[in-house]
């Protein structure tokens, strides 16, 4: 594996955007865009080659599945957007059939890279990914929430009017309606959040935390709204994981990845707390919950879990 090689499938607003991203960060000498739409993404590699010189040196092209062959990740974009009206069974069950046409052409000719599924319902098309590839666990993961948890942290950080980096507190369970805050894991300058707001004189009703939730969640739909689309966060989200994977970091991130048995849950891929390096998804980490956030943590799982099978059997 060539661990400086990047493969992008879908030259969209996502895929186009974190092929940009990933080139401006000097991870990969080499990218290989891949779309349906050919010229399509001979456009984007180029209008992105042509800036090159103002970064670091890179090679960035269109291609084929062929070209995967030693690309050490594989990052998936490709699919159809949500449109109005269309439930999560709808929007899966497109997708699916966009996955069952991809992942096999990208095993054909790179059984040994990482795949990093980007795509809508991220979870559930991990899931699959994972099932139709026939790769470890580890070496397939999703988006998940780690976008999500980068919308608390700076949402958090102006409330408190703090550095979002001195904030840890985590997005977890399905990246959509049924993901929830863990507040009780959630810490400020390394305290308990009731614990700062008691010694700055706050209380822990004068956060709003639940509209703070709220605002986390319905952010997609907020900026969709606007702007027709998202791809920038989100962008910057994929280049933050590839960083942690190709540095061998053993950061911990919100990706989606298979949970085995971690607060009872089997056989979906869930965002956690988990530890990424070079291999992939190493370790998923079970940080504290209290009662109802463990309960709505197996409810996502559950939602999940239907979704999932439900596009099986279609």
């Amino acid at each position: 594996m060539n661990i400086q090689k990047c493969g992008i499938i879908g030259c969209g607003g996502v895929g186009a955007t974190t092929a940009y991203t990933l080139v401006e960060s000097g991870l990969f000498n080499e990218m290989v865009l891949i779309d349906i739409d050919k010229r399509k993404a001979e456009g984007e590699a180029l209008d992105i080659g042509h800036g090159i010189p103002f970064t670091v040196p890179s090679d960035i092209y269109a291609g084929d599945y062929s070209d995967l062959k030693d690309a050490y990740l594989v990052v998936v974009t490709a699919g159809a957007n949500q449109m109005p009206g269309e439930t999560r069974l709808d929007i899966s069950a497109k997708n699916a059939k966009v996955f069952r046409q991809i992942i096999p052409e990208i095993v054909k000719y790179n059984s040994e890279c990482i795949l990093l599924i980007v795509t809508n319902p991220v979870d559930v098309l991990t899931s699959l990914a994972l099932k139709l590839s026939g790769f470890p666990a580890g070496r397939v993961i999703g988006s998940g929430t780690v976008l999500d948890t980068a919308r608390l942290k700076y949402l958090l950080g102006k409330k408190f009017n703090l550095d979002y980096r001195n904030i840890h507190a985590w997005m977890i369970g399905e990246h959509g309606d049924s993901e929830l805050a863990a507040w009780s894991s959630a810490t400020v300058a390394g305290l308990p959040v009731d614990e700062y707001c008691r010694q700055h004189g706050r209380t822990r009703d004068s956060l709003q935390l639940n509209e703070i939730y709220e605002e986390v969640r319905d952010s997609a739909y907020e900026i969709i709204d606007r702007k027709g689309s998202t791809f920038y966060a989100v962008a910057m989200a994929v280049k933050r994981i590839a960083q942690a994977l190709v540095r061998d970091e053993h950061s911990i991130l919100t990706v989606s990845s298979l949970a085995q048995g971690h607060y009872g849950i089997n056989h979906v891929c869930i965002g956690l707390p988990t530890v990424l390096g070079v291999n992939g998804a190493e370790d998923i980490i079970e940080i504290p919950l209290n009662a109802q956030e463990k309960e709505k943590l197996k409810e996502s799982a559950a939602a999940l879990s239907k979704i999932y099978h439900e596009v099986q059997d279609i």
